[in-house]
């Protein structure tokens, strides 16, 4: 883990202090809300342009883009929302059970499990006196004991995620992407500009928006801003290219009346 310049000695060095390596290992125990609203705020503007094509290529009024895009943000975000909360729930969920099979192997098989911990760290390169040290300390506390056979039997940590918190992050990372391909159209209504082309300046504002959303994401994840703004425009817009293909062969359907 390198904070700031990798190349700059006393920032590497400062990242190594017993407190400092004592607060990241604690921090890299949980998962942050940093994939929710990246996965919510992509999404929300891939959606959402999605419906924007696909209205626009039918040569359908502004209006009823407006209408279709807020439902679609407001609808499908809130369903992103349950189902990221209901998947942050059964992370928990397995969690919690595979703690308390753990725990009953420990307390009826204590040699077994001890012999497995044994085994773990002997694949590790422990090795005689070395080895059964180890294997003394960490099965001398029941809770170090069965935290150690879900992280190394079962390659199991707890997700540290409040199931409400990651639900809430998704559906405002939605909305608030989700809005950005409508904009253009609400200008559009109010007529103040007559001579403006709402589709083309909703493409420039998704864009500008995915590349936002990677610039941020590049941010926190050490990322230079520009390579992470490419990327989540390439794979953004690549998606966006893809609803604007079907709202072009759509677009001679047109709408009964």
């Amino acid at each position: 883990m390198q904070i700031g310049n990798p190349n700059s000695h006393p920032a590497v060095m400062a990242a190594h202090t017993p407190e400092a390596v004592r607060i990241r290992l604690r921090a890299n125990g949980t998962r942050g809300y940093l994939r929710d609203l990246v996965y919510g705020a992509v999404d929300g503007t891939v959606t959402t342009f999605a419906v924007v094509s696909g209205v626009a290529g039918a040569n359908l009024p502004a209006r009823l883009v407006i209408v279709l895009g807020l439902a679609n943000v407001l609808g499908d975000g809130f369903s992103m929302a349950i189902g990221n909360f209901l998947a942050t729930r059964a992370e928990q969920q397995l969690f919690e059970r595979a703690r308390r099979t753990e725990e009953l192997h420990v307390a009826r098989v204590p040699d077994g499990e001890a012999e497995e911990v044994r085994q773990i760290y002997a694949a590790k390169g422990f090795a005689g006196e070395a080895l059964e040290h180890a294997v003394r300390v960490i099965t001398s506390e029941r809770g170090r004991w069965i935290e150690t056979m879900l992280r190394e039997e079962l390659g199991l940590t707890p997700a540290g995620l409040s199931p409400r918190r990651a639900a809430a992050a998704t559906f405002v990372a939605f909305i608030v992407a989700g809005l950005v391909p409508l904009l253009a159209f609400a200008f559009a209504l109010t007529g103040l500009s007559p001579a403006i082309n709402p589709f083309r300046c909703s493409v420039a504002m998704t864009a500008i928006a995915f590349f936002a959303i990677g610039a941020l994401k590049g941010r926190f994840v050490e990322q230079s801003w520009y390579r992470g703004g490419l990327e989540v425009l390439a794979v953004g817009g690549g998606a966006a290219a893809l609803a604007f293909a079907v709202g072009l062969l759509l677009k001679d359907v047109g709408v009964p009346g």
